[in-house]
C-alpha cells in the first residue's frame, strides 16, 4: 500500500512539482522571502497546488529536519481528469454515478465515503482542490484500501464540475435537508452525481442552486441530521436497490 510522504526544503519541493509529483498540500512559512522562494511560488501557482501559510512553529511540529520553511505531502494516489472519466464510463456502457464533495472536512468521513463508494459501484468522486479534506494516512486507512480502486477528480470548482456533468447529460443531484422531496420519490435509474455536503454546513448556496434536483433521508427521531458518511451510504444504497 502507497504511504503519504512528506518532502521539505525549497528546492526539493520545486523538483518534485517538476517532476510532475501529485503534491495534496503544501505547507509555507509566512513572510518567506527569496529569489528559490520567488521560484517555488509561481511553479505553485502555475499548477494550483493547495498551500497554507503558516507560522514556523506548525512547520517545526511537521518535521524535524531542516524544512527551511516549506514541507509538502505528496499524494498517495493519482488524480483523474473528469473528462477522461465521463468519457470512459460512457464507452463501457455502464449508467453513470458520480460523486461530489462540497468542502467536506473530515479525513475520517472521507475515507468512509469512499469505502462506501467502491462497494456501491461509484465510478468517481469529484473534490475541489482548496478547502476540502486532504487525501492522507487516515483517508487511507479508513477507506480500507478503496482509495486505490476508485477514481477521485480534484477540480478547481464544484460548479466547473456540476456543469460538465450536466453538459454530459449526468443529472446533478443535492442530498439535502432543505427540501421536501424523500430520496425514495427521486429517480436515480439515469445518468447522476449525487453531491454531499460538509459536516457542519451542508451544501453550499450558490452549489445548491444550480442542482438539477434535491432529495432527502426521512429523519424520524428528533435530532436533525446523520453524519455525512452514514447519509452519504443511505443515499448509495437507495441509488443500488432502485438500478437493480
Amino acid at each position: 500500500m502507497n504511504n503519504v510522504s512528506k518532502i521539505f526544503g525549497i528546492r526539493a519541493v520545486i523538483e518534485a512539482i517538476k517532476s510532475e509529483k501529485t503534491l495534496d498540500k503544501v505547507f509555507v512559512q509566512k513572510g518567506l522571502r527569496g529569489e528559490l522562494f520567488q521560484q517555488l511560488d509561481q511553479l505553485l501557482r502555475q499548477n494550483s497546488v493547495n498551500v497554507s501559510y503558516v507560522p514556523i512553529e506548525k512547520l517545526n511540529r511537521l518535521t524535524k529536519k531542516n524544512h527551511q520553511g516549506v514541507v509538502a505531502h505528496i499524494s498517495p494516489i493519482e488524480y483523474h481528469e473528469l473528462d477522461n472519466l465521463i468519457m470512459n464510463v460512457f464507452e463501457s456502457g455502464e449508467t453513470p454515478l458520480f460523486l461530489l464533495l462540497d468542502q467536506l472536512s473530515d479525513v475520517r468521513n472521507f475515507g468512509a465515503i469512499i469505502r462506501t463508494a467502491e462497494c456501491t459501484g461509484v465510478h468517481g468522486i469529484i473534490i475541489q482542490k482548496k478547502g476540502g479534506a486532504p487525501v492522507n494516512g487516515d483517508t487511507v486507512k479508513t477507506s480500507a484500501g478503496a482509495i486505490f480502486k476508485i477514481p477521485i477528480c480534484k477540480v478547481d470548482h464544484i460548479k466547473d464540475a456540476m456543469f460538465h456533468l450536466q453538459a454530459s447529460g449526468i443529472k446533478v443531484i443535492a442530498a439535502t435537508e432543505k427540501t421536501t422531496c424523500l430520496m425514495y420519490d427521486t429517480s436515480f435509474k439515469e445518468p447522476c452525481a449525487i453531491i454531499m455536503g460538509s459536516e457542519g454546513k451542508g451544501i453550499s448556496p450558490s452549489i445548491l442552486k444550480l442542482a438539477d434536483a434535491s432529495a432527502k433521508l426521512p429523519l424520524l427521531g428528533e435530532i436533525a441530521s446523520l453524519n455525512v458518511s452514514v447519509a452519504c451510504g443511505v443515499l448509495l444504497y437507495e441509488v443500488v436497490r432502485q438500478r437493480r
